[in-house]
C-alpha cells in the first residue's frame, strides 16, 4: 500500500488488487471515520475531509479480509445481447453455455463509476474474460448486461461504451428521485438470474 496526500484533508491509498481495495474500504466505513467523500476504485482508495492521520492508521491496519457482504441484488437477464455470440466465439463455448457461466457465480460490486449507478462487478469467471471492442458504440441501451476484462456490469442508461453485450435486464439501477437514488453500492452482491424473453 502506498498512501499519499490529496489536497488539505484527504489520503488517496494505493493497492495491488482490488481485494486489498475492499478491505481498506470496508476497515474505513467500520472505524467510524465521518468522510465527506469514500471512493474505491480498482487498485485506489480516496478518502477526504476526515483527519489524515486517522485515515492513515485505519488503512495501515486494514488487513485483506473485505467484511461480510453488502446485500444481495438479483438481476433477471435475456441473454440475447449483440455481441453474445462473439463471446461464445471467443471463450470457445456455445451461447448457452456463456449465458450459464455467467449466471454461475454471485458478483462482488467492487467500485463504482464511469455514470451514476455503474457498479463495476468482480467475480467474473476466468473464460469469460474477453477485450473491450475495437471500436465504442456511440450508444448503449439501458439495462445493458456487459463484460469487458475481469469485470460485468449493467449500463444503468443509454450511453456510449466498449463492453461487450451478452444481455438485457429491466432492473432500475440508478434513480434520482429515490431516497437511495443507485441501487448497487461498493460490497453489494450480485445474481444474474436467466430469464425468458
Amino acid at each position: 500500500m502506498r498512501l499519499l496526500p490529496y489536497g488539505a484533508d484527504g489520503v488517496l491509498a494505493e493497492f495491488d488488487s482490488i481485494e486489498q481495495v475492499r478491505a481498506a474500504h470496508r476497515a474505513v466505513l467500520d472505524s467510524g471515520i465521518e468522510a465527506s467523500e469514500l471512493v474505491p476504485a480498482a487498485r485506489t482508495l480516496l478518502v477526504t475531509g476526515a483527519e489524515p492521520e486517522r485515515v492513515r492508521s485505519v488503512l495501515a491496519g486494514a488487513g485483506t479480509h473485505a467484511g461480510e457482504p453488502g446485500k444481495l441484488v438479483r438481476v433477471p437477464v435475456r441473454y440475447t445481447g449483440p455481441d453474445i455470440e462473439l463471446i461464445a466465439e471467443t471463450a470457445g463455448c456455445t451461447v448457452a453455455e456463456v449465458a450459464e457461466l455467467h449466471a454461475s457465480v454471485d458478483y462482488t460490486v467492487a467500485f463504482c463509476g464511469f455514470s451514476p449507478g455503474f457498479g463495476y462487478l468482480t467475480g467474473l469467471p476466468a473464460a469469460l474474460h474477453q477485450p473491450r471492442l475495437p471500436s465504442p458504440r456511440t450508444s448503449v441501451p439501458t439495462g445493458s448486461v456487459a463484460i469487458a476484462g475481469e469485470f460485468s456490469a449493467i449500463y444503468p442508461r443509454s450511453s456510449p461504451g466498449g463492453w461487450r453485450l451478452l444481455g438485457a435486464t429491466d432492473v432500475v439501477l440508478f434513480d434520482p428521485r429515490a431516497s437511495v437514488p443507485a441501487l448497487l453500492r461498493p460490497g453489494d452482491l450480485v445474481r444474474f438470474e436467466p430469464c425468458a424473453g
